[in-house]
């Protein structure tokens, strides 16, 4: 393992890919820190700038991004009281307090502080855990990657949004989509309607740019409170002040917080926009001052961020190992991948060894370099937070038009950003996720050919994804989840008033 190491730092370890990870992490701050420009539209937004680069310095960029999005929300929410990412809503309950009484400085030390040590915590289990499980994948069939895909199609399905239902349903669209073009394995042309750009499918990138990215440009533009940012009040910054005593009696916290954000991170589905609330949660209830979180203590800041941040590493061990992205950020980063020609799965670590460590290189080297552009440019960072957000979204808009047409060169590109861009803005208007149509967009055809392939294995019979052991449980757990997201709904319609 650390030979490989070795080699991951040797590979991202020139000019260019430190010079990718330093940009990234820093434009990924910015994203995050201002409301409305969330992780997953940022790194949306550069996907395409990765098209033309090797693929370990595109991955290097999109690493980066990630890391200081996740990290950059903790600005806003300590400032404005508007978390610049769904992932720093726990912040702001004891962050802005410690601004509103002059302590900002020391609340946004202590948040970046601890946001590297959960990132670092979660790096540490991620490169631990992802070879071990790779190897256990390995023996994966057919059967048993159906099985999975399906599962995993349900659990985040089941847990986006407030209703499970209609997560379940915004998967199932996503596989809709997928069907669109030459089907595998049979090669025959579906729901094409003549139209020869549909025979390949619709493209990944015009399709993520304009579910994640062009949809929340049209909510920003709808949203009533678009301006309310732009009128708050920056508590001003003389300077950066941090002690050691601010992180006294924080170890357990840490500890905690962190294992939380891994674990909720490994599930799919969950991501940092759950376990910062989580961890909040469960810190309150093991103080020996509950009373005290929410009037600004460093407490709420700690479990908050390093949970948080803790998210990232944990969220990229189904990425890497099964091909499962552990929360949107990732989906997006599955698309880097797979427009680098390269599948995450157990075959990742056999046939690009090199490049999986590099990415776990990338990834520490952007916590390193998150928590050092975060110090040295936070008065930076708050300056950005006053331009006109309908100025920064005009330019978010130009950049994703040239993206999608970048391509490939094709104008049905636009259309596609274009029409996804419309169709998400109106899924999030009627309440329905998001991140379960991508994944099932994306699992839909794997989940399609290893079905056709266990059919042609088995003869047409169905009973070895039910009898192979790993297979049959992935199928059981699969039935079990979605009984219990009908019977939660129905109990929650009963429950209801009519």
């Amino acid at each position: 393992m650390l030979d490989m190491m070795a080699t991951g730092f040797s590979l991202i370890f020139t000019v260019q890919g430190i010079l990718l990870i330093c940009g990234g992490t820093m434009l990924g701050i910015v994203f995050g820190a201002i409301p409305g420009i969330t992780v997953t539209m940022g790194i949306a937004l550069f996907l395409p700038v990765t098209f033309s680069m090797e693929p370990i310095n595109g991955l290097a960029l999109l690493c980066g991004l990630y890391i200081g999005g996740t990290s950059g929300g903790l600005i806003s929410a300590i400032l404005l009281n508007i978390p610049g990412t769904p992932a720093s809503v726990a912040t702001c309950f004891d962050g802005h307090p410690m601004a509103r009484r002059g302590e900002a400085g020391r609340a946004i030390s202590i948040g970046i502080i601890v946001s590297f040590l959960g990132g670092m915590l979660s790096l540490v289990v991620l490169i631990l855990v992802a070879p071990a499980l790779a190897k256990v994948t390995l023996q994966f069939g057919s059967f048993e990657y159906f099985s999975i895909a399906l599962f995993s199609l349900t659990m985040i399905s089941g847990l986006s949004g407030k209703s499970m239902l209609q997560g379940l349903a915004s998967g199932f669209i996503g596989m809709a989509f997928a069907l669109v073009g030459t089907a595998p394995i049979s090669a025959f042309n579906r729901y094409t309607f003549g139209i020869d750009e549909l025979f390949t499918g619709f493209s990944l990138l015009p399709v993520l740019v304009g579910l994640f990215a062009v949809s929340q440009v049209l909510a920003a533009a709808f949203d009533k409170n678009r301006n309310a940012a732009e009128k708050a009040v920056l508590t001003k910054i003389s300077k950066v002040p941090f002690s050691l005593r601010d992180l006294k009696g924080q170890f357990k916290n840490i500890v905690v917080s962190s294992g939380i954000g891994t674990g909720i991170g490994i599930l799919p589905g969950l991501g940092a926009a759950i376990c910062n609330i989580i961890a909040y949660s469960v810190v309150k209830k093991m103080s020996k001052y509950p009373e005290k979180f929410g009037t600004g203590i460093p407490d709420g800041i700690v479990a908050s961020e390093s949970s948080n941040n803790a998210s990232t590493g944990g969220a990229m061990v189904p990425l890497m190992t099964l091909g499962i992205p552990g929360d949107n950020a990732t989906a997006i980063i599955l698309g880097g991948f797979i427009i680098h020609g390269i599948t995450p799965g157990p075959m990742l670590f056999a046939r690009h060894g090199d490049l999986a460590y590099a990415v776990f290189a990338a990834l520490i080297i952007a916590n390193i370099v998150m928590i050092a552009g975060e110090f040295l440019g936070i008065k930076l960072f708050t300056k950005v937070l006053l331009v006109p957000r309908h100025i920064l979204l005009a330019v978010v808009m130009v950049f994703c038009t040239i993206g999608a047409f970048g391509t490939n060169s094709q104008l049905f590109d636009l259309i596609t950003m274009l029409l996804f861009g419309f169709f998400g803005f109106g899924l999030s208007c009627l309440k329905f996720p998001l991140a379960p149509v991508i994944l099932g967009y994306i699992l839909g055809p794997i989940i399609e050919t290893n079905l056709r392939r266990g059919l042609m294995q088995s003869r047409g019979s169905f009973m070895p994804f039910i009898t192979e052991p790993i297979s049959g449980v992935c199928l059981a757990v699969t039935l079990v989840v979605v009984g219990f997201i009908i019977h939660s709904q129905i109990k929650k319609s009963r429950r209801s008033p009519a």
